[in-house]
């Protein structure tokens, strides 16, 4: 079995730093090699599933991939869900700023304030309201039955934190949740509820000290879970 998991930072991201995508450990990696096969990671930092559209129109690497793979991963949701005090285009903006030391004062400003204001706003609003997440889940998953109808595709429930950047706030996670559960019972895709595998392991803090990305025992049980799923999908 080939796998594409176009995914977020929690899909190349281990315990202490970012990791390249075929580090073994990584969760879409064990899940394919418990099946016997391979994986392909399309991934990015902050990756919300418009960043899944995005890859799936624009990414020629994705355009090449497409016709060779078995199943695919739908693997964001869960950056959708996160405290975004600043709108996407001004908080993603702020790497553009010039010179560099204003640049640098703006982010160390904004990285400051964040905990306050998502407690402040009670984690609202949010990276991706759950309607967009579910119209660009959507979109992908169209997009790709109109060029492989057999395709297996699978989707995520997103995952937890208990992030200090994010002022301990995640009130943002049960409506996407909900929207997406919601969502996938209409289009026929399975589930991998994230938030349920994870959960004990970030809270009693055995991932990365971000509080958001996991360890490595937390992507060895992703991994079976997902190979679980592929299974029974395919």
């Amino acid at each position: 079995m080939r796998l594409l998991a176009l995914a977020d930072s929690l899909a190349f991201h281990g315990p202490r730093e970012a990791m390249p995508a075929d580090d073994p450990r990584l969760w879409p990696n064990a899940a394919a090699r418990l099946l016997g096969g391979s994986s392909e990671i399309v991934a990015g930092f902050g990756w919300t599933a418009r960043d899944a559209w995005w890859a799936i129109t624009r990414d020629p690497r994705v355009w090449a991939l497409m016709p060779e793979i078995d199943a695919l991963v739908l693997g964001v949701g869960s950056m959708d869900t996160l405290p975004s005090p600043l709108p996407t285009y001004l908080r993603e903006g702020l790497r553009y700023l010039r010179p560099e030391g204003l640049r640098r004062r703006a982010r160390e400003t904004y990285l400051a304030a964040q905990p306050h204001l998502a407690r402040l706003l009670g984690g609202r609003p949010v990276a991706l309201p759950p309607r967009l997440s579910v119209a660009y889940l959507d979109k992908c998953l169209h997009g790709v039955r109109s060029l492989r109808p057999d395709l297996s595709v699978i989707a995520v429930l997103p995952s937890v934190h208990r992030s200090a950047a994010y002022g301990y706030v995640h009130t943002g996670r049960a409506p996407a949740a909900s929207a997406i559960t919601a969502w996938a019972s209409t289009v026929d895709v399975p589930l991998l509820d994230l938030a349920a595998l994870v959960r004990a392991d970030v809270a009693a803090g055995r991932g990365n000290p971000d509080g958001v990305h996991w360890g490595w025992a937390t992507h060895a049980a992703v991994g079976a879970a997902l190979a679980e799923e592929l299974r029974r999908a395919t």
